[in-house]
């Protein structure tokens, strides 16, 4: 009986122990920020985070990512930014390995923005939007004030 009890005490420390691991704290690098949108690094990842306005009132903040191979991150950037000077007719959807991100360019004030709609786990029923996007602070974004428009 004393053995059983052993076997099951030892059982059991094994199990509540084993439910605890300790994980490495690797911290985001930002790249750039603007208001509620930002643009993170970790290690060859990057992540677009910012403040849902479907829910504002709740402050809700989302993200999306993708791994920069072949130059992903710079591909972004001058797709986003060649729809700042040929407005496009229609919303630019591009896949990620998460989610589906589309890309909405309207006019606000006279001046073209960009809002990123999301998704989310390519799911069109849950959907989440940033708020709309200068040229600026794209560049600001995603870290190239000083880039021109070609």
């Amino acid at each position: 009986m004393s053995k059983i009890i052993i076997l099951i005490v030892f059982l059991f420390k094994i199990s509540v122990s084993s439910q605890i691991k300790m994980l490495e704290n690797v911290k985001l690098a930002e790249v750039g920020k603007d208001n509620s949108v930002g643009l993170y690094k970790k290690e060859n990842k990057f992540i677009i985070s910012y403040q849902d306005v479907n829910a504002a009132n709740l402050n809700t903040i989302r993200s999306f990512s993708f791994q920069n191979v072949e130059g992903d991150l710079d591909r972004l950037f001058n797709l986003i930014i060649q729809g700042f000077t040929d407005l496009p007719k229609e919303d630019i959807l591009l896949e990620l390995p998460n989610d589906i991100i589309e890309l909405n360019y309207e006019k606000n004030y006279g001046q073209p923005t960009v809002q990123f709609i999301q998704f989310i786990n390519k799911n069109r029923k849950y959907i989440g939007k940033s708020q709309f996007l200068t040229l600026n602070q794209v560049k600001k974004i995603f870290g190239r004030k000083n880039t021109t428009i070609q």
